[in-house]
């Protein structure tokens, strides 16, 4: 007997699968977990000519968008990493998209950051938050109401900030108006038409 039987509806001709091949009426009580199927291929990002080590990014989202960031290196899958430098702009060492910047003609002389430093702040646990492991009690539920306390940086983190912009910010000050340009943050106006700049 054929798996599939073709019969005449009317004028055209559907297929109609074999009784043996037809979905249960009846399912277990118990749900059983099946392998969820992943279709997507992972495929290397293809970053744009212009995002080069050095060139200075206008960021587009994320609590520090509209500011002036340098980038220092690509990441895997289209991810940036870039720094203020924190101590011109306050923008830290951080992961950005690269959909999310927009760069420009300027550029900046990176050569001289420490490479040390610079492999092990791309490495992908370094930014990985550390989980809290205390369990929420009576105490932390009552005080909800209150302040949360301030987040400290861990001075290993500070530290390797410092390491970073040292030769930065050395190349920075060689130029006039480089720094002033980078501390302020960038917004349009009314009337002013972002695809006929020049970056």
């Amino acid at each position: 007997m054929s798996d599939a039987q073709t019969k005449q509806f009317g004028k055209g001709q559907r297929t109609v699968p074999h009784p043996a091949q037809k979905a249960q009426k009846w399912y277990p009580v118990d749900d059983e977990s099946q392998p969820k199927k992943v279709r997507k291929t992972l495929r290397p990002a293809k970053l744009r000519e212009s995002l080069q080590p050095g060139t200075i990014l206008i960021l587009l989202a994320g609590r520090f968008r509209g500011k002036r960031v340098i980038l220092l290196k690509h990441l895997d899958q289209g991810v940036l990493l870039v720094t203020g430098p924190f101590k011109i702009n306050g923008v830290p060492l951080r992961r950005v998209n690269a959909r999310y910047v927009i760069a420009t003609s300027k550029r900046v002389d990176v050569s001289g950051v420490d490479q040390k430093a610079l492999e092990k702040t791309a490495a992908p646990e370094y930014f990985t938050k550390e989980k809290s492991k205390e369990k929420k009690s009576e105490e932390a539920f009552f005080k909800q109401g209150e302040k949360p306390e301030k987040k400290k940086v861990a001075s290993a983190r500070a530290s390797d900030q410092k390491v970073i912009d040292q030769s930065i910010l050395g190349s920075i000050k060689k130029e006039e108006f480089l720094s002033s340009y980078l501390a302020t943050t960038f917004s349009l106006r009314n009337g002013d038409k972002p695809h006929e700049m020049k970056w």
